[in-house]
Order: C-alpha cells, then sequence, then structure tokens
C-alpha cells in the first residue's frame, strides 16, 4: 500500500502516464483558459525573474564583486548580451526537437527547471564568471519557454484565436516588465540579496506548481482517444485542431476580419525541388519572402529598443541624478504602465485595421520622441522626473510595436502552410517560427545593450538615442513597404 502511493500520486499529476484512468482534475487542467493562463505565467515568471535584477545590477557589481565603477557599464551590458545570446544559440535546437518529441511538457518544465539553477547561481555567486553562467542557464530556459510556451497556446486555442490569445499573454506579460524593475530596487535597498531572491524562488515555487499541473492538447487527445469509439481521429491529426465542442462563435471567428480576395497563390508557392534541409527544417524557404524577412527585421529592433533600455536606464539614473536602485527602478515604471495599459488596445488596433497601420505609426512615433532624449541634462530631481515623463513617452511607441511584427508573421506562415500542404505536411511549423522569433528576439537582447552601451560611451546618452530614432524611421519605412500586403489577410481555408 505505501509503495503504489507514490504511484497512485505521480498518475495523478500526470507525470506517470495511465491512459485507461484520466488524471484528476482533467476537465480542468486541459482546458484553454488553464494552458493559456500556465503558459502566460510561466513567459511572466520568465521576464520577471530577467528584469528583477535589471535595476540592481549596477550596484550588486559594485558593492558584491568590487567592480570599479569605470568597468560597471561594460560589464552590466555583457551580462545582459550573455542572456540573449545564450537564448540566441540555443533556441533554434529547441525549435527543431520541439516539433519531434511526442510531448511539449517535458521541454516546458525542464526550463523551469534550468531557470531555478541559474536565479540559485545568481544568489550565490561570487565570481563574475559564475554571473555570467547563470545569465547563460537563464538564456537557455527563456528559449525553452517562450518557444515550447507559444507552440502549447496555438496548439490548445487554434491559428483563429492567435491574435487574440498573444494580446492577452503579452499584456499579462507586460506586467512583469512592469512590476519587476521597481520591485527588485526596493527589494534589493531595503533587503539586499536576500529580498531579491526570496521573491524570485516565491515566483518560482508557484510556477512549479503551475507547470506541474497543466495537461498539454497532445496528451489530453491520447486520453480522449483511448475513451473515443475506433471513428475518432488518430491522435498525430488532431494535434493541431480546434475542440469544436467547446468553441462558441466568438472564438471561432477570425482575429483578422475583412472580406476573402482572390488572388495569386504564386507568392505563397513553395518548390519541391529543394535541398534535403529544407524538408527536415520547413520555414527555410519562408525566409526568402521579403515580407516575412520584414516582420524578422522588426522583432529585431523591437528587442534592441528594450534591450538599450534596460542597459542605460538604471546607469544614467546613478550618473545623471544619483539615483539609489530603488529610484532607478522607479523609472522603469512609465514604460512599464504604458505597455500594460495601451498594449491591448494596439492589438485590437492590429485586429482592425491591420499590422501595416500600427507598425508605420508607432516607429514613426517612437523616432521622433527618442530624440527628445537628447533634451536630457545632469542635474537635481526636477530632471529625473522629467526623464520619467520622457520614458513614459517612448512607452507609448513600445506599446504600440508589441503584436504587428509576431502577427505578421504568423499570418505568413499560415498563408504558406495553406498553400503548400505537401510540403509540410499535417504539422504547422509553429515551432520553428516562435524559435526563430526568440532567435530573433534574443539578438536584439544581445545587441541592444552592447549598441547602447558602446554609443553613450562614446558618443553621449542624446547622440546614442538620435542613432536608435534613425533605426526607427528604417523600420517605419520597410513597414510602409512591405508590412501587411493584401495577400496577407486571407488565405484560402
Amino acid at each position: 500500500m505505501t509503495g503504489s502511493t507514490p504511484q497512485s500520486l505521480l498518475t495523478a499529476l500526470g507525470f506517470k502516464r495511465d491512459y485507461s484512468r484520466k488524471p484528476t482534475g482533467f476537465s480542468w487542467r486541459r482546458s484553454k483558459w488553464f494552458v493559456i493562463y500556465v503558459v502566460s505565467l510561466a513567459l511572466w515568471t520568465d521576464l520577471f525573474l530577467y528584469s528583477l535584477v535589471v535595476p540592481i545590477l549596477p550596484f550588486l557589481l559594485r558593492d558584491r564583486l568590487d567592480v570599479p565603477q569605470s568597468q560597471v557599464q561594460g560589464c552590466v551590458s555583457g551580462l545582459l548580451a550573455a542572456f540573449a545570446a545564450s537564448s540566441l544559440g540555443f533556441s533554434p535546437v529547441i525549435g527543431y526537437i520541439s516539433d519531434l518529441v511526442s510531448t511539449r511538457q517535458a521541454p516546458f518544465f525542464l526550463g523551469l527547471l534550468v531557470l531555478l539553477g541559474s536565479t540559485a547561481l545568481f544568489l550565490l555567486g561570487q565570481t563574475l564568471l559564475v554571473l555570467f553562467v547563470a545569465r547563460i542557464l537563464q538564456g537557455l530556459s527563456a528559449a525553452l519557454v517562450w518557444t515550447v510556451g507559444l507552440v502549447l497556446c496555438v496548439e490548445a486555442v487554434g491559428t483563429e484565436n492567435l491574435g487574440k490569445t498573444m494580446g492577452g499573454i503579452f499584456g499579462f506579460v507586460a506586467f512583469g516588465n512592469l512590476l519587476s524593475p521597481p520591485l527588485g530596487g526596493f527589494l534589493y535597498d531595503k533587503t539586499g540579496n536576500k529580498g531579491v531572491f526570496t521573491a524570485a524562488f516565491a515566483v518560482l515555487l508557484v510556477d512549479f506548481i503551475l507547470r506541474a499541473l497543466v495537461i498539454e492538447p497532445r496528451i489530453s487527445e491520447r486520453y480522449e482517444s483511448h475513451f473515443q469509439s475506433p471513428t475518432q481521429l488518430p491522435a498525430d491529426q488532431a494535434y493541431d485542431c480546434v475542440d469544436a465542442r467547446t468553441t462558441d462563435h466568438e472564438e471561432t471567428s477570425p482575429l483578422l476580419p475583412g472580406p476573402i480576395r482572390s488572388f495569386s497563390s504564386d507568392s505563397y508557392t513553395i518548390s519541391p525541388d529543394l535541398p534535403p534541409i529544407c524538408h527536415k527544417i520547413p520555414i527555410l524557404p519562408c525566409l526568402a519572402d521579403l515580407r516575412f524577412l520584414s516582420s524578422v527585421f522588426l522583432t529585431l529592433v523591437q528587442a534592441t529598443l528594450l534591450g538599450s533600455f534596460d542597459a542605460t536606464v538604471p546607469t544614467l539614473a546613478q550618473e545623471y541624478y544619483g539615483l539609489s536602485s530603488l529610484h532607478a527602478g522607479l523609472l522603469f515604471l512609465p514604460l512599464g504602465i504604458t505597455n500594460l495599459a495601451l498594449g491591448p488596445i494596439f492589438g485590437m488596433c492590429v485586429d482592425r485595421f491591420g499590422t501595416k497601420v500600427v507598425a508605420v505609426g508607432a516607429y514613426s512615433y517612437l523616432s521622433l520622441s527618442l530624440c527628445f532624449l537628447r533634451l536630457l541634462q545632469p542635474g537635481a530631481s526636477s530632471q529625473a522626473l522629467m526623464y520619467g515623463g520622457m520614458l513614459g513617452v517612448c512607452g507609448i511607441g513600445m506599446a504600440g510595436i508589441n503584436s504587428p511584427a509576431i502577427v505578421e508573421a504568423s499570418l505568413i506562415i499560415e498563408n504558406y502552410y495553406e498553400f503548400n500542404p505537401s510540403f509540410f505536411g499535417h504539422k504547422k511549423p509553429y515551432a520553428q517560427l516562435y524559435a526563430l522569433n526568440n532567435m530573433v528576439f534574443s539578438a536584439g537582447l544581445a545587441l541592444g545593450p552592447e549598441l547602447a552601451g558602446e554609443l553613450k560611451q562614446g558618443i553621449g546618452y542624446g547622440n546614442m538615442n538620435a542613432v536608435l530614432a534613425g533605426v526607427c524611421a528604417v523600420a517605419a519605412l520597410l513597414s510602409y513597404r512591405y508590412i501587411g500586403g493584401s495577400q496577407d489577410r486571407n488565405a484560402p481555408r
């Protein structure tokens, strides 16, 4: 009896698969809302722990490791870049493997364990090398969570609801970006390392419980097929399907409405005479599409801007205004608040007016608002308040660039899949798409701190923002030329 208790517990939680007996709470643990909630919390946790240490890095390097002040900016940029470079390197491998393994939950859970290890190393590390190893492990965790997590959402809700789902997820994730920098600064200022990492491990505990409870769509289909009649569709054909029995009219209506257009499929036709590697990694032929490449470039610009803010706001707050880690963290609030409040609204605009209008408008706005940061001067608290206000102005544009790139890329990949069923088979390459998206985003997070740090030290903070404004202007022009073409709106079903 004693020996059977752990087995029963593992079966109830779903770690030990017995398809003749559904796990406890099967109906709500497999439900779409719970899958979306668990994935949202996983992404939130990843971003929360990433941003939690951003405002305290300059102070941690100085207080714990005695890094000279002249080297702090370079070390901060290097630590941020190490995270991004790790995520960039691991993403393609994870995207390829996740399309081959029979379950998404295993790599999804592995990402949490790696994140736990990286957080422990960051807490205990007494050398710069250990901190770099911790950031590399955190980058691996991010690659696992963001690639596999977004695929879980697609499998749970279907492609028709992808826009609405992504809008909800990124709105929730924005809350982590809003909360963690000021919280990290406050905890470090009041309690030091102890408070910061107590909060980190508390969040990880909640995330651990929820990831253990969730039942992914693939596993759910296997349980269901055991109890269905022989006429039930095979599980491998049902993975990408939406459960029509629980889908209402609102959920099945397209997120990007509009009349069905008649157009040639030539722009989406993939030649069958391609090298074998293209059949193994079917997203590769899509990289020849300038529209798809433009959406990828927009993702790179978005992440580069985020990385530049992360790397320069805390150091500028310390250098210009002598702010503590707490007050340096508070400067992230205007960016986070505008993202949280306006991100869903801009997402609705993408659904209503298309990706082109929002992308062109947001990047044009950013190219102007970044120029205003050239007006900043060292000074008293009034100057610091003006800096916070200017960051809030920039946050409006940052909220606008959240969704156009990923929505556009998803639409293009969906159209390629619809027009080339023999090339793709029954599996849509969403794991590879989100792996590529994570690679590019990570590249931007690596490029942003290094570019901003070098420009800030070389030509000054104001001129650094002028360069970034020019990059946004280029993104606006590319968006006007390539993003949101009429042929991307609806593919034949």
